[in-house]
């Protein structure tokens, strides 16, 4: 059975609005509201490792869901975005110096305690909790042999991986191969056991070994794509794309 042809990244950029770029040109004109609901979109992707660095200063997985709420609801009512230097283009950039700032001042703490629990765009269920933290463990099993700002990259690069994978394991789902993909997913996710050979998995799914190879490339390109598309939501320009992809290989090649 042929399968469709898997759409352009640009059908997943609809809500161009959810871009770094919008946010700060939005910062410097009447739309206000615009930026808000751009920022709010890019938090609830890219938490994860805000919340890593909070955990790592020593506060609770309690009163870690509770200050990165409260620091998102900050960013949200205080609209800094405004004030950024347009010259330091990148989301996560922004994000790590503004939850410094934010930490620094210990009257926040308490604000942002209070603040945090009225926040509704930051969905912490408890099955997503554990996924981050989770994370957060993994890059902080032990603490003092990488930097602060080396977990907060680690952990960056891999809620960069996962949305990119989500994405595409959405693809298939909606064209109905999902099983497809949970068979294929080891060639981009990549596993600590040998990769399986095409022809004794060509075997058990029960097709071409061609076939099987022409699947594998087709993910592995879809998914350099949605890794770009996702990593330009994070930048000030276009041109920046590749330098951050290049910073995001360093970085998860430094990693293992």
């Amino acid at each position: 059975m042929p399968s469709s042809p898997c759409p352009p990244a640009s059908q997943f950029e609809p809500f161009h609005t959810t871009h770094w770029s919008v946010v700060l040109g939005a910062g410097e004109s009447s739309d206000p509201a615009g930026a808000q609901a751009a920022l709010a979109h890019l938090c609830q992707t890219y938490w994860a490792p805000l919340y890593g660095v909070i955990r790592r200063r020593g506060h609770s997985m309690h009163d870690a869901q509770d200050l990165t709420q409260g620091f998102f609801a900050h960013l949200i009512e205080s609209r800094a975005y405004a004030r950024t230097d347009q010259r330091k283009g990148k989301f996560r950039a922004f994000l790590l110096a503004s939850l410094r700032n934010f930490l620094a001042d210990a009257r926040d703490h308490q604000r942002a305690l209070k603040r945090g629990g009225d926040c509704s765009f930051l969905p912490f269920d408890d099955e997503q909790a554990a996924a981050v933290e989770s994370l957060f463990q993994t890059c902080d099993g032990a603490p003092f042999t990488i930097t602060e700002d080396q977990q907060f990259e680690r952990q960056w690069a891999q809620t960069l991986v996962n949305a990119s994978l989500a994405r595409l394991a959405e693809e298939y789902r909606n064209d109905g191969r999902a099983m497809l993909f949970n068979e294929l997913a080891v060639f981009v996710k990549g596993s600590a056991r040998a990769l399986p050979t095409y022809e004794a998995l060509a075997q058990r799914l029960g097709i071409p070994a061609v076939t099987l190879r022409s699947h594998v490339t087709r993910l592995r390109e879809r998914y350099r794509d949605l890794l770009r598309a996702e990593v330009r939501r994070t930048v000030d320009r276009p041109e920046a794309v590749d330098e951050e992809l290049r910073e995001l290989l360093r970085v998860l090649t430094t990693a293992r």
